[in-house]
């Protein structure tokens, strides 16, 4: 059997905001711009740099404006930034974001830990933030957490996340990226989950733009398989970070996201366009170690990187056995 695949994914990077907001260890903002900058040299054209929630919540993501106003803007990079509210709006537009993202959970407790209100309290503050955010001319996208599954209620019934994905198309959100939070999504669950989400609201709208995208944690070593079937149910956008970085601080147990790295060497490898330069690509996984301070567990950047390691070594034993037969002289 052949798979119905697509000839090009779109890669939405998720790393400079998702990936690096739970790290530990403060990353400067020049780093923070430096390894933006590096993922558009890649090829990147979808890239979440930050978020407007309070420094109180998100320290590390402070400087949002700072960096904002740092990154180099081209016409063809999409820059978005994540927004709580309608006071995180107008910081996200006063620093020139022309793209925001909104964010809840498909489980009531989630919602809770996460956001402290409810999922009806929350869509009431999207409608604060969304309408005046298109008003403005700025294209809003949404994040559906714990879609495949909650660290705290289990199984997750896929009619709310049918409600919610077109209460959110309703307000205008142009995609909605449906997320694995804790990571324990299987290709066959997803099939049957995406099976129902699909049915009901279109996977592209009148000008083909991609109205779902998925967001896979590999927790449990599952994220590339879940995003292979979601792609043969036509999904062409994916959400990943650079080296694997990041994770969900609400979701206990959760792993980091899905490597941009390892998601970009399989679709390569499989004949799928991304426009990605994936040796670029991994200078920013090594960049993005040097400022966090460990060790990424993206398995292609490990895989290169030891490859480069035995190509050295064998170099250098080559010279010296080189060196050794050489003739002496003066």
């Amino acid at each position: 059997m052949t798979l119905q695949l697509p000839e090009r994914v779109t890669v939405y990077e998720v790393g400079p905001r998702d990936g690096l907001q739970n790290e530990a260890r403060q990353v400067p903002t020049a780093d923070k711009i430096r390894f933006i900058d590096g993922l558009v040299a890649a090829g990147l054209r979808h890239i979440e740099i930050t978020s407007f929630v309070s420094p109180r919540w998100i320290p590390q993501l402070a400087d949002g404006a700072e960096v904002a106003r740092g990154v180099k803007r081209r016409d063809d990079v999409h820059f978005s930034a994540l927004v709580p509210n309608r006071r995180g709006l107008d910081a996200a537009m006063a620093a020139g974001m022309r793209e925001i993202a909104v964010f809840l959970s498909a489980s009531e407790t989630h919602n809770k830990k996460n956001v402290n209100k409810t999922i009806a309290d929350t869509l009431r503050a999207f409608r604060e933030v969304v309408p005046p955010a298109l008003d403005a001319g700025l294209k809003v996208r949404a994040y559906v957490s714990t879609v495949f599954g909650c660290p705290y209620e289990g199984d997750v019934d896929p009619a709310r996340v049918v409600w919610l994905s077109r209460e959110l198309r309703e307000l205008g959100v142009y995609q909605i990226s449906l997320g694995d939070t804790i990571g324990v999504a299987n290709p066959r669950q997803v099939e049957a989950v995406m099976g129902e989400i699909l049915a009901a609201i279109p996977l592209r709208d009148a000008d083909g733009v991609d109205v779902v995208a998925v967001h896979f944690h590999d927790t449990q070593g599952t994220a590339l398989a879940n995003c292979l079937t979601a792609m043969t149910l036509g999904v062409t956008t994916i959400d990943s970070s650079v080296g694997g970085l990041g994770g969900c601080p609400y979701a206990p147990g959760a792993s980091g996201n899905l490597a941009t790295d390892d998601l970009v060497a399989m679709l390569h490898s499989m004949g799928i366009e991304t426009g990605i330069d994936l040796d670029k690509l991994i200078e920013c996984s090594r960049l993005a170690t040097t400022f966090v301070g460990h060790e990424l567990p993206s398995k292609y950047m490990k895989a290169h990187l030891g490859k480069q390691a035995r190509v050295r070594r064998r170099a250098e034993r080559e010279a010296e056995a080189g060196t050794e037969k050489a003739p002496g002289g003066e």
